[in-house]
This record gives C-alpha cells, sequence and structure tokens, in this order.
C-alpha cells in the first residue's frame, strides 16, 4: 500500500498544538471557491512523494526529538481520500507514541473515516459555512457530511479544533458570523475556534493551472475585519478564538 503524499513539512506551528510534522495528502473531492492550493485537488497529478505507511513513518521518526510536545498532522488535499493508508499511518504513529491530528473538510464521512478517527487524538474540522444556500455553489458539495461529521465527534467526544475561513462578502458577515458561533456553542468537544483570515496568496497557482479564479476581485479580510469577528465568537464561546 502506497500514499500520494503532495507535500511534508517538518516544523509545522500553524497546523495542530506544538511543533508537528505536517503531510499534505494529494486529492480533495471539494472545489471551494477561497482554496489557495489547487495543485492538490486531482488525486492522480504529480506528487513529491509515493510512500508506504512505514516509509512515512521512518521520514516522521528523523524529527521525533523535536516533536515531543507536538505530533503529526495528516492534512491535505482531504486525507481521507486515501482511508486505507491514512489508518495505518495514524496506527503506525500511535505505536511510535506520537500525537496525531487529522486536519480534515469532514466532506468524507464513511465508516472508514470513523476507523481513521479511532487513531486521531485530535481532529481539525473546517466548517466552510453555515448556509445550505451558500455552501454548494462555494465548495461543490452540500453541508449534509461535515454536519454528521461534526455531530460524530461531539457523540465519541474527540478533541476538535474548528477551522473557518472568512472571506468578505461570503462567510465575513456579522449574521453568518453569530449564526456559527451560536451553533458551536453547544459542542463541549470542540476546544479551539481558529478564524482564518481570507487571502489571495494563491492566485498564481490558478494560472499556472489554467483554472479561472472564483474570488476574482474579492479582497484580502482586514485586519479590524479579524479582530471584530473574534471578540463576536468570545461572546459565544467559552473556548480559545484566533
Amino acid at each position: 500500500m502506497t500514499g500520494r503524499i503532495h507535500s511534508l513539512e517538518t516544523f509545522g506551528t500553524v497546523d495542530g498544538p506544538g511543533i508537528r510534522f505536517v503531510a499534505f495528502f494529494q486529492g480533495c473531492p471539494m472545489r471551494c471557491a477561497f482554496c489557495h492550493n489547487p495543485d492538490t485537488w486531482n488525486p492522480d497529478a504529480p506528487v513529491q512523494y509515493e510512500m508506504t505507511p512505514e516509509e512515512l513513518l521512518a521520514e516522521v521518526l528523523r524529527y521525533k526529538s523535536f516533536l515531543k510536545k507536538g505530533g503529526v498532522t495528516c492534512s491535505g488535499g482531504e486525507p481521507l481520500m486515501q482511508p486505507d493508508f491514512l489508518i495505518q499511518f495514524l496506527r503506525l504513529c500511535h505505536e511510535a507514541g506520537l500525537h496525531t491530528a487529522l486536519d480534515t473538510s469532514g466532506v468524507i464521512f464513511s465508516e472508514k473515516a470513523r476507523q481513521a478517527l479511532e487513531h486521531a487524538d485530535l481532529v481539525l474540522l473546517d466548517i466552510k459555512t453555515l448556509d445550505d444556500s451558500l455552501h454548494k455553489d462555494y465548495t461543490g458539495h452540500t453541508r449534509q457530511n461535515n454536519q454528521a461529521f461534526l455531530d460524530y465527534l461531539h457523540q465519541i467526544g474527540k478533541p476538535t479544533w474548528i477551522r473557518h475561513v472568512l472571506v468578505p462578502h461570503y462567510t465575513d458577515t456579522d449574521q453568518r458570523l453569530t449564526a456559527l458561533a451560536q451553533h458551536l456553542s453547544i459542542y463541549n468537544n470542540v476546544e479551539r475556534v481558529e478564524l482564518l483570515p481570507y487571502h489571495t496568496m494563491g492566485t498564481y497557482k490558478y494560472q499556472e493551472l489554467g483554472i479561472p479564479y472564483p474570488l476574482e476581485g474579492i479582497p484580502a479580510l482586514s485586519a479590524e475585519r479579524h479582530l471584530h469577528a473574534i471578540d463576536l465568537f468570545r461572546r459565544h464561546l467559552h473556548v480559545p478564538v484566533v
């Protein structure tokens, strides 16, 4: 069994607690308008690494001394597009005493997804929008699986960090922000919320791939709006919001 890995980051500091080894899996079924990594979409695109779970673990263990207060994060793309590889790799990481995190959109909710969660100490769950009327055009999928994923994480008590991208004119409205903050307030497994400012740094990748950029003309989120959103969420939630 081999996994198709888009890239590796050996000293990640933004994908979970502590210093982390981050494996970015190739392939994603979503087509989020704000995505800054469209080069990860195609599961058959050329990749930097094709590795067995054991080979990837061997690479991780080269840095184990730096990961004592951190761990390993599987990101993407969407890791659950390669479920068998993901499950085996997470299992090996646990056997090696490493903290594991799964960074996912929750778009794939299946028995194998549930198996993967057995070996994930933490889930970083992206919530694109709660607005059903926006979600399909905004991401290419309905939000049904994402909601089911969140509910299942709550059911099993899995520690979860929520990630939400703030896009001007789309998700960055007080009405939508308040609705999401109130929605999350009932989930006692949610330990942290990360509000990620929309940026335009990935637009060159669309040009290289010959793909129209969906948010052409939408400006990057201002620092003022980011701070406003953080303050709004903190009024409703009793967990760290950044």
